[in-house]
């Protein structure tokens, strides 16, 4: 992998940890602006501690050395989330401001998984 390669990884790693680990904390503790949005977009309160605790297991599974198959399951998790919030918005009527943060967490997934080393991939 060459030093371009692994700058760009871990600049795009960390903050995906960073983006994962904030949401997922705020979407924990509930706070009033997160419950509002996933009641708009239509969702129970509770999905906020799923969501919340699976965002925390995926950068622990990112981040952590080895696990390869665990770590395509949380890249996967990951794009599945923030692609769903990215379609809950668009099919809620959402304007642009609201799409902000989940793209930039899609493509940082993205970016992320692409530029991995290879010691973090499956095959």
């Amino acid at each position: 992998m060459s030093k371009s390669n692994r700058i760009i990884y871990w600049i795009a790693t960390l903050w995906l940890a960073l983006g994962m680990t904030a949401t997922g904390i705020v979407q924990l503790l509930k706070m009033k602006e997160e419950a509002v949005m996933m009641a708009h977009l239509g969702y129970p309160i509770y999905f906020l501690t799923i969501l919340g605790i699976w965002k925390i297991l995926g950068v622990i599974a990112v981040l952590i050395p080895k696990f390869p198959l665990l770590k395509e399951w949380a890249y996967a998790g990951f794009f599945f989330a923030m692609s769903g919030a990215i379609f809950s918005h668009f099919a809620s009527g959402d304007s642009g401001t609201e799409y902000f943060g989940p793209a930039l967490l899609l493509v940082l997934t993205v970016t992320s998984w692409y530029f991995r080393p290879s010691e973090r991939k499956c095959i």
